[in-house]
């Protein structure tokens, strides 16, 4: 390119999304006719329950949904959100501090864009969702880690997160259940967290994509509704992906103080004003039946964790801790690192440099820890078929201990 080709600084500072990346290689060499597991995509592989699709199917036909909706979103469905809010998190919110989005990415993107100037700082516990410190980057911020390994569960201590904060820390990400662990944060640090957060002055971004995805009797715990001070400064972001299997009808939401709210709406009605009318309905349907779908899905799902954490575990040089949360299981894989592997007798340097060796030679797609903040990891969705699963997870091992 020429010099007067430039691109801005602001998108040449940010990097690909890794999950996305290892997604699209891997669907690439299946069309390619290379068999590969995909162990990449955070998506489930459960249809749309039928009662949501049929609302949606009925939406088309109505010439009501053919046209713009208010920038914010249906106000049916902004009520709803709000009717849900109580019913899960246990506290009232309106209508009107909700904002729907073209899916949960718009809305983290909005938050940072209306929060920071230059330079402002945002706290983020890693392992973090990919996504995170490049969004912060997007809006001028800049993204502080604070590292938190399975050794103490992926989850970060209150002294940890002060010695990060600084005069121009401007907020804090809480996400859990976490993506890419699966760790889920105690009632009692939630709420340690949210009092700090509260006496520094500190806005929290809480992510709550995976709330229902929980096992073994362990609960998400509300922020909101442990500290009612807090949500003066607490914005909620969340989505039907995950807990309903809509990952493509592309809705999310996030709810948030008024002001902030208005000013998410006025920035959206710069950039896609509203969702998709016939996603809202669906969205609509979702948000305001009952959770039996997604008490089947977590049942599936639980079967899936304990197969996947005991497949990893039997593999030599892999240490994998059993997630309470979302659908992601997160090994160390350290000591595979800088030894032969494979037939090849490959040596990987780097958790990365393993994603790599993985996909090309044993065709199983993982998601590298390095996009999580976490190197020396690999992330694996075990939201796939359980014959997927079982498979992959043989090809891991028997590629492991090819060279013993």
């Amino acid at each position: 390119m020429a010099s007067w080709q430039n691109l801005s600084d602001r998108i040449n500072i940010v990097s690909p999304s890794a999950t996305l990346a290892v997604d699209s290689k891997a669907k690439a060499m299946k069309a390619s006719g290379v068999d590969v597991i995909g162990f990449g995509a955070g998506e489930p592989n459960f249809p749309t329950p039928q009662n949501i699709v049929n609302v949606a199917a009925a939406a088309c036909l109505d010439p009501k949904n053919h046209r713009y909706t208010p920038t914010a979103g249906l106000p049916e469905l902004r009520e709803a959100i709000a009717t849900k809010t109580l019913r899960d998190s246990g506290y009232q919110v309106d209508a009107d501090q909700v904002v729907v989005t073209n899916g949960g990415k718009q809305a983290v993107y909005e938050v940072f864009q209306i929060l920071l100037n230059d330079g402002d700082e945002v706290i983020i516990p890693a392992p973090f969702w990919t996504s995170y410190p490049e969004v912060v980057k997007l809006a001028g911020g800049n993204p502080v880690e604070v590292f938190s390994g399975h050794e103490q569960g992926f989850v970060p201590t209150v002294e940890q997160l002060e010695r990060a904060r600084t005069n121009r820390t401007k907020a804090i990400i809480l996400n859990s259940p976490s993506n890419p662990t699966g760790a889920v944060w105690s009632e009692e640090l939630v709420r340690e967290v949210g009092q700090w957060a509260l006496e520094n002055h500190l806005w929290v971004i809480s992510d709550e994509i995976y709330e229902h995805l929980t096992y073994d009797g362990v609960h998400t715990s509300y922020v909101g509704a442990l500290l009612p001070a807090i949500r003066e400064q607490l914005i909620v972001l969340n989505g039907v992906a995950k807990t309903y299997a809509m990952t493509g009808w592309r809705v999310g939401w996030m709810v948030a103080p008024h002001e902030l709210a208005k000013a998410a709406s006025k920035l959206q009605g710069h950039m896609t004003s509203n969702v998709s009318n016939v996603s809202q309905r669906a969205a609509l349907c979702a948000v305001a039946g009952p959770l039996d779908e997604v008490a089947h899905m977590r049942e599936a799902f639980d079967i899936r964790r304990k197969a996947i954490s005991s497949a990893l575990n039997a593999i030599p040089g892999v240490s994998c801790p059993v997630p309470q949360g979302a659908f992601y299981a997160f090994p160390n894989v350290e000591a595979l690192l800088n030894k032969p592997l494979g037939p090849q007798g490959s040596v990987a340097t780097s958790s990365a440099e393993l994603a790599a060796l993985l996909l090309t030679e044993a065709h199983i797609a993982a998601v590298p820890g390095e996009a999580f903040g976490a190197p020396g990891y690999l992330r694996f969705s075990y939201a796939l078929a359980d014959e997927d699963l079982a498979k992959g997870m043989q090809r891991m091992h028997d590629w492991v201990l090819a060279q013993q």
